[in-house]
């Protein structure tokens, strides 16, 4: 595991159904201490006994809980990760977490919040719902999913006071998803803030109609998944690692981790599409071109840490601690 990344091992102290292809998980500190308060928003890498790294987002009532909550969907394509959690995690279960990661959250500036969520894409914004209802924050949310039976926390939600502030739409048509967000943008007030999350085709569509209302910079998505790999004929650039000193040629179309491990230097992975960050490495030089799904924005604006699975480089020669 990368030295870099703290890990905390916990128990799953309850089990729930959630939904027929959804479970919902608790997680306690195995020595018994609280867990670290997150904000709204938040995810942290769950560590399998595989070796998989996954992402979860932290969708309980209260940040300030000492016990965090996620909630897993069973997937057709899993490559082991939501199988072994939904099949093989109970209680008493021990995995290990990352520190809460804060690349999605709202913005205390905004004068209303609208929160759009697809299927299992509500776990963080359920948390920012809570927040923003405790605080006393304008806000609505709109939570998208294929059925009723499919409305992971539906009782939760109608039983609390998030209910006044929640509709939810099954089974619409991605035309009548399009028109209701179209009338939702059209009733907003100026410095309305807009935050999605689920479906790839929900959150394009959403981002697009939102960012033509209310500007880029008040629209936020959260994806557990990178941009593509660049195309061949983006240009390419060299990477060194400090101890060495010896350049290793980046071409377009392949990666820095790729290009490092064929030239004999041994870099741990494990998603390898830029979300877990346990490939992660330091700049000691030279401007990154961020691609990952993990590094907040402070992280990239201060070029301290680079994630070589799909990131880039804006500099001819960009310099890399080989010991993190």
């Amino acid at each position: 595991m990368n030295a870099l990344i703290e890990t905390i091992e916990v128990v799953v102290g309850e089990a729930e159904g959630g939904t027929a292809d959804t479970r919902v998980l608790k997680l306690v500190r195995l020595d018994g201490q609280p867990l670290p308060a997150y904000r709204p928003g938040a995810h942290v890498d769950v560590y399998l006994p595989d070796g998989l790294v996954r992402q979860y987002s932290l969708c309980g009532p209260n940040p300030q809980a000492p016990d965090y909550r996620i909630a897993v969907k069973r997937s057709s394509e899993s490559r082991g990760g939501s199988e072994w959690l939904c099949s093989h995690a109970g209680n008493g279960s021990r995995l290990r977490i990352g520190m809460p990661r804060h690349a999605f959250g709202v913005n205390d500036m905004a004068s209303h919040h609208i929160l759009v969520a697809g299927g299992i894409g509500v776990t963080p914004i359920l948390s920012m719902a809570y927040a923003l209802q405790a605080s006393g924050k304008s806000y609505q949310f709109e939570y998208f999913v294929r059925s009723d039976a499919d409305t992971v926390f539906r009782n939760e939600i109608m039983a609390s006071s998030l209910a006044a502030q929640t509709r939810i739409h099954p089974a619409l048509a991605p035309q009548a998803v399009r028109e209701r967000i179209a009338r939702v943008l059209a009733a907003s007030k100026a410095q309305s803030h807009l935050y999605v999350c689920g479906p790839a085709a929900l959150m394009q569509s959403t981002a697009e109609q939102a960012r033509g209302v209310l500007g880029d910079a008040n629209v936020h998505m959260e994806a557990f998944a990178p941009p593509a790999l660049p195309a061949a004929g983006e240009r390419g650039f060299a990477v060194m690692l400090d101890t060495c000193g010896k350049t290793v040629e980046v071409p377009s179309g392949k990666s820095v981790l790729a290009c490092l491990r064929e030239a004999g230097h041994e870099i741990e992975s494990s998603c390898e599409v830029g979300v877990c960050g346990t490939c992660m490495m330091r700049v000691i030089e030279g401007e990154p071109d961020h691609r990952d799904s993990y590094l907040t924005d402070d992280e990239r604006m201060a070029g301290t840490y680079f994630i070589p699975c799909v990131s880039r480089s804006k500099s001819p020669v960009l310099v890399l601690a080989s010991d993190p």
